[in-house]
């Protein structure tokens, strides 16, 4: 298990200080980010938040998992690791 969990369905005011204000509680936060649309720099409705020690992101999914942040349902999850290979033929 990694350090990492994904959040979706948020807001589209929920800031990266709310985001490391809602899930602080958990434990500390080395980063706290909502992923913004590259053209509009609007939120696209989901997140990550990196914790500094493992020991606090199954709480935290346990804890948070669909509840209510900003007058939205969100999701927890562990993040899941994107593979860092290209698109290219062998």
């Amino acid at each position: 298990m990694g350090r990492k969990i994904f959040v979706g369905g948020l807001s589209w005011d929920t800031s990266d200080q709310g985001l490391h204000q809602a899930f602080g509680r958990f434990g500390d936060i080395e980063e706290a980010i909502v992923i913004k649309d590259r053209d509009t720099g609007r939120s696209r409705g989901f997140g990550f938040v990196t914790f500094t020690e493992e020991g606090s992101v199954q709480s935290a999914i346990d804890e948070m998992n669909g509840t209510d942040l900003d007058g939205r349902t969100i999701r927890v999850d562990q993040a899941q690791e994107r593979s860092r290979g290209g698109g290219g033929r062998y």
